[in-house]
């Protein structure tokens, strides 16, 4: 067996030996590798690793931090090329030459199990109720340019942050899972998230965990930010790999209304007031939220509730700079429109599905028809930028789906292949493919859109 020490370390003079002083590059037991067990810190005598090896004759040790291997109980550094598949699955690394041709493999890999798989289309663990953040981060492993910047470790690993901060932690964990996830040379077809979601636990201080089901908008939404902040980015002023792909910008108009007990005559005379003028703010955005009409409750001849539908472009037009909506305080009432004013390279929506009561949550299950392909957004940018705005195209790249109920339902995600134009579900494990058509007729939640720039087309199978 191959027996994985996590650290680094000597005991103290019991045994202690320079690693430099006994290397051999023929070890005996290099034969009986089979499979991969950890071990806590240490290789002295008294070491649970050194201890095992005495009485197990598992004799091959790997270091994680420095990746170098070891025979105990000798304790000498074992130096063969033919252990570089195992640390390269560890740690594995990509050329830029690798990363430009991501997108045109259309190959699948063999996993040392004898298991074939597409690199980037890959199961992720579902430890135990993690699969909201696992449905996000295969959708991000799947948008080329934050994948890309991650696959590199240069992009970020000299990126200066404070003394003491734990928000880095996020950078160097989704970097990693980027890489084990798109690695050609896998053990298996899946990969653990594990690493990832304790820096998620801790970094977000257990509002997200890997026991309870969380909710993958609140999860998408505090990681981009968390991502762009630790990263160095600001609200305003310093851009990141996050902002240059998802931000976009939009103006909000907001009209007070006066309370609606008031007499007829007293609301007309306060809308000439100030206070009460339609008022104008640039606002940034990482994701739209799209509305939802109100569910019907009426049923069907056979008593079945009906699954009402509603277009794409019915809840897009929110956005379109004369829709108007009402948004209740506590206190007051207001009225507020959108209209975009940029569009990033990759857009995000978010369909408003759950809506919180004092009481409970509520789903709503309307069912959004939307083209996967040829999504124009032109009409919902003001007059002026559309002069100067060439590209306005979307075709869908990524798609997270909520079944069951608000409180215990589960997490899957449809995502495109590039390289093959093909469509796959993922669901923590299982990996499938898909027909674009089927894709449209699940309870959409995420949805990722990618903006097709020049004289690109269409390159998604049918």
């Amino acid at each position: 067996a191959l027996v994985v020490e996590p650290s680094r370390s000597f005991s103290a003079k019991n045994g202690r030996v320079d690693s430099e002083d006994r290397r051999s590059r023929h070890c005996p037991y290099l034969d009986t590798i089979n499979s991969l067990s950890s071990f806590p810190t240490g290789r002295g005598l008294k070491s649970h690793a050194y201890i095992h090896s005495v009485q197990f004759s598992h004799h091959v040790f790997l270091n994680l931090h420095t990746l170098k291997f070891y025979c105990l109980p000798d304790n000498y550094e074992i130096i063969d090329s033919s252990l570089e598949d195992i640390t390269y699955v560890l740690k594995p690394t990509f050329t830029k030459q690798q990363i430009a041709n991501l997108d045109k493999q259309a190959k699948l890999s063999r996993a040392y199990d004898g298991t074939t798989y597409l690199p980037g289309i890959v199961g992720l663990n579902n430890i135990k109720a993690n699969d909201y953040a696992n449905a996000v981060l295969q959708a991000l492993s799947n948008v080329p340019p934050l994948r890309n910047y991650f696959l590199e470790e240069d992009n970020y690993k000299n990126i200066k942050r404070p003394p003491g901060d734990i928000m880095f932690l996020l950078v160097q964990r989704f970097g990693e899972l980027m890489r084990k996830l798109w690695n050609p040379r896998n053990f298996k077809a899946h990969v653990s998230p594990h690493e990832m979601l304790q820096a998620v636990v801790l970094c977000s201080k257990k509002t997200f965990q890997i026991t309870k089901q969380g909710d993958g908008v609140d999860f998408l939404s505090w990681f981009l930010n968390a991502l762009h902040s630790a990263l160095g980015g600001t609200k305003k002023k310093k851009k990141t790999i996050v902002t240059d792909v998802f931000q976009g910008s939009m103006r909000i108009f907001t009209k007070k209304l006066p309370h609606p007990d008031l007499p007829a005559e007293e609301k007309e005379q306060l809308l000439h007031n100030d206070e009460y003028q339609e008022t104008m703010v640039e606002s940034t955005f990482m994701y739209l939220t799209l509305d939802l009409p109100t569910a019907p409750l009426y049923k069907d001849e056979k008593e079945q509730l009906i699954i009402p539908q509603v277009p794409l472009f019915n809840i897009l037009a929110k956005f379109n700079g004369i829709t108007e909506k009402e948004y209740k305080t506590y206190k007051e009432n207001f009225l507020k429109r959108f209209q975009l004013t940029k569009l990033p390279p990759y857009l995000i929506f978010c369909i408003k599905r759950f809506t919180k009561n004092n009481f409970f949550v509520e789903k709503n299950p309307t069912i959004v028809n939307f083209p996967i392909t040829n999504v124009d957004l032109r009409e919902y940018l003001s007059e002026e930028v559309q002069a100067v705005h060439k590209n306005t195209t979307y075709d869908l790249i990524a798609n997270i789906v909520h079944d069951g109920k608000p409180s215990e339902g589960s997490y899957r995600i449809h995502v495109l292949h590039h390289g093959t134009g093909k469509w796959y579900e993922l669901q923590d494990l299982q990996v499938t493919d898909i027909l674009p058509q089927m894709i449209t007729l699940s309870e959409a939640y995420i949805q990722i859109w990618k903006r097709r720039d020049n004289d690109e087309t269409n390159q998604q199978g049918a």
